[in-house]
């Protein structure tokens, strides 16, 4: 799995923007992004559909990422919900396929329709997202060390999953994939600590607190943006170490939680 992808949600909302939703993936693909991450859940299938235009003949290389709703986790509704997703984005297989968050439906159901999903080579991996400790342990023992991601709500000002659940993945080998990366509508890229480091690295504010994400153990990014000159600067993250002094004023102005919290969500 890429450690940089971009993110769609909004996306495939209005049909006016169809046309321009597809160029700006396609200017992210011509940049080097090679993961996309969607869910039947945006524009109830319009993001999917634009993903499905943007990567018609350019399908080979890419990481495909896409989630189903609670409400299809039945073992049924899993594979169809998948057999929509594949039409809607006109591919053969999905690389990795989520629950989107926690519901009432019994994970066996639908861990076993995951299985069948992979046997029939629809889908290259299986995953999670929103998935808090106990939601962890309640996946059958046998699903939860192959589980391919835990996509949560994480960035600088939300670091919630680092309680317990980084913890957990980390022991299970199961990456986490941080959506908001920069905080709901920027606001954690006005931090004047932020402002300091990214000056120190001839860097932007959004470019160092993506850094600090790919800097924790076995996290990848899907920051998501309409504009290619700015998934062009969040790409250059991966290109930015920070230092010891950078790391430890980050972790002084946005300390780590000292207490069993739930994630947050989108």
């Amino acid at each position: 799995m890429p450690a940089f992808g971009l993110g769609t949600w909004r996306m495939g909302e209005h049909s006016d923007h169809f046309g321009h939703e597809v160029d700006v993936l396609r200017s992210a693909l011509d940049l080097g992004v090679t993961m996309l991450d969607t869910a039947e859940m945006y524009g109830e299938g319009g993001a999917e559909e634009v993903i499905g235009e943007a990567v018609q003949g350019r399908r080979d290389g890419l990481f495909l990422v896409s989630k189903f709703y609670p409400h299809n986790a039945s073992r049924n509704g899993v594979i169809e919900a998948c057999e929509g997703s594949l039409r809607r984005m006109n591919c053969d297989y999905i690389d990795l396929y989520m629950l989107h968050w926690p519901g009432s439906v019994p994970l066996a159901q639908t861990f076993e329709a995951l299985h069948e999903l992979k046997d029939s080579d629809k889908i290259r991996d299986f995953g999670v997202s929103n998935f808090n400790l106990a939601d962890l342990q309640s996946i059958p023992e046998d699903d939860q060390q192959q589980l391919g991601c835990n996509q949560v709500f994480y960035n600088l000002a939300h670091r919630e999953v680092e309680w317990e659940v980084s913890e957990w993945c980390q022991q299970h080998g199961v990456p986490l994939m941080a959506y908001s990366p920069l905080d709901q509508a920027g606001s954690l890229l006005k931090s004047p600590v932020i402002a300091d480091i990214a000056a120190r690295h001839s860097a932007s504010a959004a470019q160092i607190a993506l850094a600090w994400l790919l800097h924790q153990p076995n996290t990848v990014v899907i920051p998501k943006s309409v504009k290619p000159e700015r998934i062009k600067e969040n790409l250059a993250a991966m290109e930015i170490n920070l230092d010891e002094q950078d790391l430890s004023e980050l972790d002084d102005a946005f300390p780590a939680p000292t207490q069993a919290l739930r994630l947050g969500m989108r």
